[in-house]
C-alpha cells in the first residue's frame, strides 16, 4: 500500500518557494510515497457552478488562494527531491491542449525518472473551463480523445504519429522525448459521477473516486470494475487511491482499504491543521504510527 500526501494549498503559501520545498521534503524524508497538487487555471469569483464535494456547494479555498499550476510546481519540487512521486489530484484535462500536454508530461516523467502520476478531472467550475477555451458541455468526448492523443504520441516511433479523430487531427508527428517508462504516464481518472467510474474503466491506469464514501464508494468502484470488463480489460489492472485524513489513519484503514481493492491511499491535513508546522506534526505522527520512514 502506498501513501502520498495531498499539498495543502488551503493554508495559501502554495507560492512560497521555500515552504513549497520544505512540505515536499518532509513528505520524502518521513517516507511517504507522493505528494499531490490541484489544480484550478482560473477562479472565477462568484461562480454560478456547484462545487460537488461541499455541502454548501461552494469551494472552501477563497478566490485569491494561491494555486501554482501543479507540473510546474511538481518540476520545482522534482529537482529538489530524488524519490518522491510526484502527483496531481486532479490535473482539469479540458482546459489542456492535449499534444501540449503529452510534451509537458512526458518531459516531467524522464526528467524526474519516471516518478509522474497523473490523475485527470473534467472540472466542476464552467466559467474555468470556457475562459481556457474549453466546451463545458462536451468536454467529457474532448477528454477521451485526448487520452487517446497522448497516449499515440508517447507510442509513437520512428515512423511518427498519425491520428484522426473528432477535435485532433494530424499526421507524421513525432513527440520526443518519452515518458521514462515505455508504458507512458500512468493515467487515473478522478470524480464522484458514474461518467468517471466508467470513464475509468474504460481508459484509466487506475481510478481516484472522490468525495464518495460507504455505499457510494462500493457503487462505483463496481462500476468502474464492470465497464473495464466489457472493455475488454482486466479490472484488477486498474488501481484504486483512496482518501484518508492524516490524523485517522491507522492498520484498520490499511485493512479497508485493501478490501476495496486499493493499492494507494492520500492522506489530507486535519481541518485542525492551520499551519505548516501543524500539517507537518500530523505527517510526522502519521509516519511513526505507520512506520514509513
Amino acid at each position: 500500500m502506498k501513501l502520498g500526501v495531498v499539498f495543502p494549498v488551503e493554508l495559501g503559501m502554495a507560492g512560497d518557494p521555500e515552504k513549497v520545498l520544505e512540505f515536499a521534503r518532509a513528505a520524502e524524508s518521513l517516507g511517504f510515497d507522493e505528494i499531490s497538487a490541484v489544480e484550478h487555471s482560473v477562479v472565477i469569483g462568484n461562480t454560478g457552478s456547484e462545487y460537488p464535494y461541499s455541502p454548501t456547494g461552494k469551494s472552501h479555498l477563497p478566490d485569491d488562494c494561491p494555486l501554482p499550476d501543479p507540473l510546474e510546481l511538481l518540476s520545482f519540487v522534482a529537482g529538489a527531491t530524488t524519490t518522491l512521486g510526484l502527483a496531481t489530484g486532479v490535473l482539469v484535462l479540458p482546459n489542456h491542449n492535449p499534444v501540449v500536454l503529452a510534451k509537458r508530461l512526458a518531459t516531467l516523467d524522464r526528467l524526474s525518472g519516471g516518478r509522474v502520476r497523473i490523475c485527470l478531472g473534467l472540472g466542476w467550475m464552467r466559467e474555468e473551463v470556457e475562459a481556457c477555451g474549453g466546451d463545458f458541455d462536451r468536454r467529457g468526448k474532448v477528454a477521451d480523445e485526448a487520452v487517446e492523443v497522448m497516449r499515440a504520441l508517447w507510442a509513437g516511433g520512428s515512423d511518427g504519429v498519425d491520428f484522426a479523430g473528432e477535435f485532433h487531427r494530424f499526421s507524421g508527428a513525432y513527440s520526443f522525448p518519452k515518458p521514462a517508462r515505455e508504458s507512458g504516464v500512468p493515467l487515473y481518472i478522478g470524480g464522484h459521477s458514474k461518467a468517471a467510474a466508467r470513464r475509468a474503466g474504460r481508459l484509466g491506469n487506475g481510478f481516484q473516486p472522490l468525495g464518495l464514501g460507504g455505499e457510494d464508494l462500493d457503487a462505483a468502484i463496481s462500476l468502474m470494475r464492470t465497464t473495464a470488463t466489457d472493455a475488454g480489460r482486466d479490472p484488477a489492472e486498474v488501481s484504486v487511491v483512496l482518501g484518508h485524513i492524516l490524523p485517522k489513519m491507522d492498520e484498520a484503514k490499511l485493512e479497508w482499504a485493501r478490501s476495496l481493492g486499493s493499492d494507494r491511499i492520500l492522506l489530507s491535513a486535519s481541518r485542525r491543521a492551520t499551519t505548516l508546522d501543524a500539517v507537518l506534526d500530523e505527517m510526522a505522527e502519521c509516519s511513526a504510527r505507520m512506520a514509513l520512514a
